[in-house]
């Protein structure tokens, strides 16, 4: 029988593949391959971990995000709230002052034409005295009219203040 290279080939091929067998490199490299596939199941198990817990967090801070702008337009409609109100009572305040102002000014003026009324009618009380002095002088002479006139304009004075 005539072995050619072919034959010597396929035979060293098959007592190679037999020396791996025997050796356990099928086992060993399909053990390989199992911890690769459980790492890259491990590894893609994390990252959608990650990743669920990234969309988880997103929607917190997006959350917060909505409570803060919320808040933030509350804040602003209470301080116009406040604003219109403070507005408003320096409005009141302002008118009553006003108000209180005039009643005084009003209150000085009616005090001053009392005033301006009793000096015209003091004023007035004293002329008509010294017009009556002169005349009850010129029409009494002596003793008994200087006591007329002086006890007269003495009275008109009491009466006329």
């Amino acid at each position: 029988m005539h072995f050619d290279t072919e034959f010597w080939e396929t035979t060293a091929f098959f007592v190679f593949i037999g020396l791996l067998w025997y050796i356990g490199a099928h086992k060993k490299i399909t053990d390989a391959l199992d911890r690769r596939s459980a790492r890259i199941s491990k590894e893609l198990s994390e990252a959608a971990n990650l990743r669920a817990e990234a969309e988880a967090l997103l929607a917190s801070f997006q959350k917060k995000k909505a409570e803060a702008e919320e808040e933030a337009r509350s804040i602003i409609a209470q301080a116009q709230t406040e604003a219109e109100s403070i507005a408003r009572e320096a409005h009141e305040r302002v008118a009553e002052f006003v108000r209180r102002r005039t009643k005084q000014a009003e209150d000085k003026i009616a005090s001053a034409e009392t005033q301006a009324v009793a000096q015209v009618r003091d004023a007035a009380a004293d002329a008509a005295a010294k017009a009556a002095e002169i005349v009850l002088k010129a029409q009494a002479k002596g003793a008994l009219g200087e006591q007329l006139l002086e006890t007269g304009i003495a009275d008109l004075k009491r009466l006329l203040h």
